[in-house]
């Protein structure tokens, strides 16, 4: 992985303002990956091992709420975006008081949140996505590329966020 670009305007506002300079885990990082089966297990440990090598201040429940959200947006790229996206790209940004998760590919399709349906096996991850991160205090949304894909993405505060 490697850090590309800045980290984007705070996608979730804390109650104090961020620190003048950024922190040691600030920045940005994006891969690829491959539309298939074993990208979902990759891309979950490779945001595991991001958030511990850059010493991310996130506890145990928001970083298995990420590696979550990672694994069903991943899933849902492999699903139903490959025919379109062969390869899709995986972010990971940190703020001083937030952390954004996003998966982009090249389908157009702008998915939905199913409701919940006991007699229907699987179709809820959206739902579950928008779950967690609302549990969280965060935001997520689906926007439009402009090549015409989608970007899929959660942002959740870090702990003690507003004591920063």
């Amino acid at each position: 992985m490697e850090v590309c670009g800045s980290v984007p305007s705070d996608p979730v506002p804390a109650e104090t303002p961020a620190p003048a300079g950024p922190l040691p885990y600030e920045g940005a990082w994006r891969f690829t990956t491959p539309a298939l089966d074993v990208s979902v297990p990759q891309a979950r440990h490779a945001v595991r091992e991001l958030l511990a090598s850059r010493k991310v201040p996130a506890d145990d429940e928001l970083v298995q709420g990420l590696l979550l959200i990672v694994s069903e947006l991943v899933t849902n790229s492999v699903r139903h975006a490959a025919l379109l996206s062969p390869e899709i790209s995986v972010e990971v940004a940190v703020g001083a008081n937030w952390v954004r998760v996003a998966v982009e590919d090249n389908h157009p399709y702008r998915p939905k949140a199913l409701e919940a349906d006991l007699g229907q096996i699987g179709g809820r991850g959206l739902l579950l996505v928008k779950a967690i991160t609302a549990q969280a205090g965060g935001v997520c949304d689906v926007e439009q590329t402009e090549s015409g894909g989608k970007v899929i993405w959660a942002a959740l505060p870090l702990p003690g966020a507003a004591a920063r």
